[in-house]
């Protein structure tokens, strides 16, 4: 089966094609700057690149310049849509609906519009490839992927805030989690590595990027998750503050005479490690800042890693233990001091680096010392592959209840 994995966002679509007969990637690519100046196309297939720059306006004229480049006589992969057997979308925010990824249908288009409030800058993005892909190749099956499936397995003591209970009920005010996909990917990778049984064990990964959040895995399942009601949640992240004492926000309306607006983009594109070290949201140059003595790059690095092995603690003692630490992300996977420095302290748990396994980039390898009792793993997560199996399951499912439906209608 070969399927196509789209993640809309709100200028741009990222997009993968994938051979499931043996996990091979055909062709992936990136539309950005969708109904902008200087609208380009990227695709890469087999280390050949291929790019266009064209006016693009919106994400049908997207889709349908994706489907072209797969087609193209010199730089494509199949010579007609139909070898497309099934398609994947990634959506952000499922609620309260899903707890796994659906065959998509007229009731699951109007449950993610459902979820268009609690999602408002990603969730229309990924309706809209829903939407155009339904148009443009209205016989081939889709399925959504949602980030916050993973996370509904999470009891009620972990999901629920210390607000008044109807603002859950009424409103659904809860956490929800974000990074379901990659959670649930380097969780079962962590397994295989370690050649146990997922369900008997107690995994705490690590997705550390420009977003950042940090999951406790029991038995497979998600039982907490450092991300909330939306990603802004949790540790510092790039440029989004992590959780602050919430005061904050009512002072800044008060004293400073910030609007709402004002309030939301300084906590969102302002805070983090960018609002405190001033420098930039990438952790490479606040390390480089840092090697040159920089005080407040140094403060910056010193609080991300503080609160990582915070929430790792905190995780180890939710768990009633910990067998394994799982790194995994554009930082996690290629920053060993970040490793280093969030397991610091941490010999306590049984948690032991080995600094020179934990000098690998982007390589999944096991990065503690022979006698730890806490393994530590670095995972590239692989996001898209996750989408493209639930996909071909779903898909495959599917069909075979259609055919035995058939099979009972002609009996």
């Amino acid at each position: 089966m070969r399927i196509l994995i789209i993640n809309c966002g709100s200028s741009s679509l990222k997009y993968q094609f994938i051979d499931m007969e043996n996990e091979f990637l055909l062709a992936k690519g990136l539309v950005e700057r969708i109904g902008m100046d200087g609208s380009v196309l990227c695709q890469n297939r087999s280390g050949e690149k291929y790019k266009i720059e064209i006016p693009i306006l919106d994400h049908k004229e997207a889709i349908s310049f994706v489907l072209k480049a797969l087609l193209d006589e010199k730089h494509g992969v199949i010579s007609d849509v139909s070898e497309i057997d099934a398609i994947g979308h990634r959506v952000v925010h499922g609620g309260e609906f899903y707890s796994q990824s659906v065959i998509v249908d007229d009731t699951v288009i109007q449950n993610i519009k459902e979820c268009v409030k609690l999602a408002p800058l990603h969730n229309p993005a990924n309706l809209i490839g829903i939407e155009v892909c339904k148009g443009l190749m209205p016989s081939t099956p889709m399925v959504a992927v949602f980030d916050t499936a993973f996370h509904q397995t999470m009891p009620e003591e972990s999901y629920v805030y210390a607000l008044p209970y109807e603002l859950y009920t009424q409103h659904s005010i809860r956490k929800y989690g974000f990074h379901g996909t990659s959670h649930k990917h380097v969780s079962e990778k962590a397994a295989e590595m370690l050649n146990k049984n997922i369900n008997d064990l107690k995994i705490i990964t690590c997705h550390l990027g420009n977003g950042a959040s940090i999951t406790a895995i029991k038995e497979g399942k998600s039982i907490d998750t450092s991300m909330g009601f939306t990603p802004l949640e949790g540790i510092p992240m790039g440029t989004r503050s992590g959780s602050i004492d919430p005061a904050i926000i009512t002072f800044m309306i008060r004293e400073l005479n910030l609007s709402v607006a004002e309030i939301d983009d300084i906590l969102n594109k302002k805070s983090g490690v960018y609002g405190i070290s001033g420098i930039s949201s990438d952790f490479r140059d606040i390390e480089a800042a840092d090697e040159d003595e920089n005080k407040r790059a140094h403060l910056a690095l010193e609080i991300f890693y503080s609160k990582v092995k915070k929430y790792i603690g905190y995780y180890a003692a939710a768990m009633g233990g910990v067998d394994c630490i799982v790194y995994t992300a554009g930082l996690g996977e290629n920053s060993p001091e970040v490793r280093e420095k969030t397991c610091r302290d941490l010999e306590f748990l049984g948690v032991s680096i080995d600094k020179d396994k934990n000098k690998v980039r982007g390589q999944a390898l096991e990065v503690s010392t022979v006698d730890s009792k806490v393994k530590v793993l670095v995972i590239p997560t692989n996001e898209e592959l996750m989408i493209a199996k639930d996909t071909q399951e779903l898909v495959m499912d599917f069909k075979l209840f259609k055919e035995e439906l058939e099979d009972k209608i002609i009996v």
